[in-house]
């Protein structure tokens, strides 16, 4: 029969990909010699390849005819043993069976957000699990691996690394926490001001700078935490995702709400303060680590991804950030 030929799908997003980190290396551990191609958008290629656990990675963009057409025929001639769909939507399940994958594995519709998806896999997986990447982990256990989630470890590319420790030196920072406002809906996101006197606290208290990332689009709530933080001086940071990457794995800590960066800081082995409201840190939050969840008893999950900040996200008060973050800190600083 000769080693499987796994076919990987996870086209998106940042915090996605990080989850599905564990799924794929359990599959790696179990098959270190088989071919695993993973597909994704081309954006995510760096931070897939800092993974080490795909074979091959190929990039596809959804949203070009040409693009899908092109990476049909290349699964196709590849003759994969098996697709495994970690996305679940019916862009990410088309395409192994338009390219004729013969088991097609994907989650059951218990578990996947767009009606009928489950429709075109083989072999449905209903989820006994919470965290999303031990969901993951399911599809992996599925298609044959003795372990559903395994370790594994991200490289920063050195060349990332000097130029942000350059771009730091310069604005004479050694030590830093990083902070991280944005998110894919406003909803889920502490208010820029709140952040903002975080950073005030953060400066007088500890002698620490802050740097705030932000994202495409997200540049005037970086202006508005650098606002509120009056002389506390945080540096704006919106870099390329090699370093981004940089920038979280050299930080004391990262604080931020449920987004991409807090995840990618987490499984970089930085530690991290995560606040959360309308998501559930159960499902989605920092995976198997010692890291501080803060969220308000009777926050209530709620996704309609609304552009006026939750009440649940309000509820949390910068004393009680400010605390987890001198708590995970510990004797470091």
């Amino acid at each position: 029969m000769g080693e499987p030929r796994f076919l990987v799908v996870r086209l998106g997003s940042l915090g996605d990909i990080v989850h599905t980190f564990p799924a794929v290396a359990g599959l790696r551990e179990s098959f270190p010699n088989a071919r695993i191609v993973w597909l994704t958008h081309p954006r995510w290629e760096l931070l897939i390849r800092s993974s080490g656990l795909a074979s091959e990675i190929w990039a596809t963009e959804t949203r070009s005819l040409s693009s899908i057409r092109g990476i049909v025929r290349r699964i196709r001639g590849a003759h994969f043993t098996v697709a495994i769909d970690y996305q679940g939507l019916w862009k990410s399940a088309g395409l192994p069976l338009a390219a004729g994958v013969a088991r097609r594995i994907g989650f059951s519709s218990e578990t996947i957000r767009e009606f009928g998806v489950p429709i075109l896999y083989t072999d449905r997986v209903s989820c006994v699990t919470t965290h999303i990447a031990d969901q993951n982990g399911e599809l992996s256990l599925r298609a044959g691996a003795e372990h559903g989630v395994a370790g594994f470890a991200l490289r920063v590319p050195e060349e990332d690394e000097a130029a942000v420790w350059d771009y730091l030196r310069r604005a004479a920072i050694e030590r830093y926490i990083v902070l991280s406002p944005g998110g894919g809906w406003r909803s889920k996101c502490w208010p820029a001001e709140r952040f903002g006197a975080l950073c005030q606290m953060i400066y007088r208290a500890l002698g620490v700078r802050c740097v705030v990332n932000y994202g495409p689009g997200e540049g005037d709530l970086a202006e508005a935490v650098r606002g509120a933080a009056g002389d506390a001086r945080p540096l704006l940071y919106n870099g390329k995702l090699g370093q981004l990457m940089a920038l979280l794995k050299n930080c004391c800590c990262v604080v931020g709400g449920d987004t991409g960066p807090l995840h990618l800081a987490i499984a970089l082995g930085t530690p991290a303060v995560a606040l959360f409201g309308p998501t559930n840190p159960a499902r989605n939050g920092p995976y198997r680590s010692q890291d501080i969840v803060l969220r308000v008893a009777g926050a209530v999950r709620d996704h309609s991804r609304r552009e006026e900040t939750d009440a649940s996200m309000l509820a949390i008060q910068v004393d009680a950030v400010f605390e987890a973050v001198r708590q995970r800190l510990g004797a470091s600083l």
